[in-house]
């Protein structure tokens, strides 16, 4: 091998070991300060469902966030993601947390967590556990896939809704509603779909229906108006005799002189 060959196969190499190294810097996983980030899930886990995804009510700009608890019923492995147009995408997740059948609690950083480009490989210890995790949710809307099977309930933010057919919307359907507290539960005895729920705030419904009436009515007095101008004018073309039709005297016989 001449002098030439062996540097362009040393430029190829480096050039692999970099895009390598590229890939393993963006796919590289989740960091184990971000597995082990703080959040509290006492109150989910005393839910009877076997999955309890509480929404975060945030801000009207930008994502929100959501808190999910899943009771593992012999699943050892589960595959995180959500489908986009063209692909599945790995879901972000943190603060995530497992618990033995026994209580025990271990944290992230302690469990086999594989994120990848398409998807994020959770292997816990003992399949009869309990996973919880923090991930991001959409501005009033939230879709996530159906990891394991079971009863399914989500929680809705305080002051929120979903029962209005133009801003609300959930699917899917076979869901039990109901409204403690000011907040809205959904509850699926038996899910194995995915979850896709839109929200609105319940407060923003008059809001809307008094915008709606006061759009009606400016458009109805401009109507008014407009048609006022109209007869108006018809009235003064009327006046100057604008608006005269005149005979038509062709049938009387020809005119002076003419035989």
């Amino acid at each position: 091998m001449n002098r030439r060959l062996r540097l362009l196969l040393g430029i190829f190499l480096v050039g692999l070991l970099a895009t390598m190294a590229g890939c393993s810097m963006i796919f590289g996983g989740i960091s184990d300060e971000t597995l082990d980030q703080n959040e509290t899930y006492d109150d989910l886990r005393d839910r009877e469902a076997d999955v309890v995804i509480d929404l975060d009510g945030g801000s009207i700009i930008g994502s929100n966030e959501f808190r999910a608890v899943y009771k593992l019923n012999d699943t050892e492995d589960l595959t995180l993601y959500r489908s986009s147009l063209y692909r599945d995408e790995a879901l972000d997740i943190e603060a995530v947390r497992y618990w033995y059948p026994n209580g025990t609690e271990v944290t992230g950083s302690e469990l086999h967590v594989d994120q990848g480009r398409s998807s994020t490989e959770i292997r816990v210890p003992d399949g009869n556990g309990t996973l919880a995790f923090r991930g991001e949710a959409g501005a009033k809307t939230f879709h996530l896939p159906a990891f394991t099977s079971g009863s399914y309930e989500v929680i809705v933010p305080e002051g929120h809704r979903t029962d209005n057919f133009l801003f609300g919307n959930v699917n899917p359907s076979g869901y039990d509603r109901e409204v403690v507290d000011d907040r809205e539960y959904l509850y699926w005895e038996e899910n194995d779909s995915t979850l896709s729920i839109r929200y609105f705030l319940s407060r923003d419904i008059p809001l809307f229906a008094g915008l709606v009436g006061i759009v009606l009515l400016i458009g109805g007095a401009g109507i008014a108006y407009y048609y006022r101008q109209v007869k108006q004018l018809e009235e003064q073309r009327s006046e100057l005799g604008l608006d005269v039709d005149i005979e038509d005297d062709s049938d009387d016989g020809p005119p002076p002189g003419m035989p």
